[in-house]
């Protein structure tokens, strides 16, 4: 059976979700920007790489077909579907004091559930829960942001209808999931979001296939499944009696 749940604006989540699963995000609201980080579970250690990702897979930006690298070169997870086409893998997160300077000052003392949460506390308070320190932290992938990287290297929000559009990931590894729903940095919206609701489901997913778009979108990303694939079998055979 699915696990149905939300995460409203501004509002964060993290767990442990196993091989095998799909995880299905949904925008409930437009110019939504869901945050992720992703942590080979229980080996924390190992973690979700962006330079590897896109390196590996000639690309700026996440869209279906592609996979999440960890920095061991293993693939965590696979892209399987979306309706978005574009997902920001560059430009980080929000801060504290950028968020006070565009959205205005708010404190938790006295606008109580509606201050104005950032991304880099919100990722923050969900690593604490799981023995994760700040030190951890890295670049996210922002779900549902199209950045774009002009000629001269700067980088260009470009807004895109979100409402009601979704992206599937599907688990290759065991993985600890953080999400953060706050603004994307470069959304130049001086208004903090306050609809972009996200919907997720985290189910089964159907058996791998040989003809898998994902597995075989370029020679890097079957090396990346067969690395996985290896050190599975190893751990396996670790712990056998």
């Amino acid at each position: 059976m699915a696990a149905v749940f939300s995460i409203q604006a501004g509002g964060k989540w993290s767990g442990i979700i196993g091989r095998g699963k799909t995880i299905h995000m949904k925008s409930l609201g437009s110019q939504a920007n869901l945050s992720a980080l992703l942590f080979h579970a229980p080996y924390f250690s190992e973690r979700y790489n962006m330079p590897d990702t896109l390196k590996a897979q000639h690309t700026a930006l996440l869209t279906q077909g592609h996979i999440l690298m960890s920095d061991q070169g293993k693939a965590m997870a696979s892209i399987t579907e979306d309706t978005v086409g574009w997902h920001d893998p560059l430009s980080g997160y929000t801060t504290r004091s950028g968020t006070d300077e565009k959205y205005g000052i708010t404190r938790y003392q006295t606008e109580r559930n509606g201050w104005y949460r950032s991304g880099e506390e919100n990722l923050i308070v969900e690593m604490y829960r799981h023995r994760l320190t700040p030190r951890d932290l890295t670049t996210p992938i922002n779900f549902f942001s199209k950045v774009v990287c002009e000629l001269d290297g700067t980088m260009r929000y470009a807004e895109q209808e979100t409402e009601g559009r979704s992206v599937t990931l599907r688990t290759e590894m065991d993985v600890l999931l953080i999400l953060s729903n706050t603004p994307n940095p470069l959304n130049p919206n001086i208004r903090y979001q306050t609809g972009s609701a996200i919907e997720i489901e985290v189910g089964d997913a159907l058996p791998l296939r040989e003809d898998d778009r994902c597995l075989n979108h370029c020679a890097e990303n079957r090396r990346a499944f067969e690395n996985t694939w290896n050190a599975y079998e190893l751990m396996r055979g670790a712990i056998r009696p």
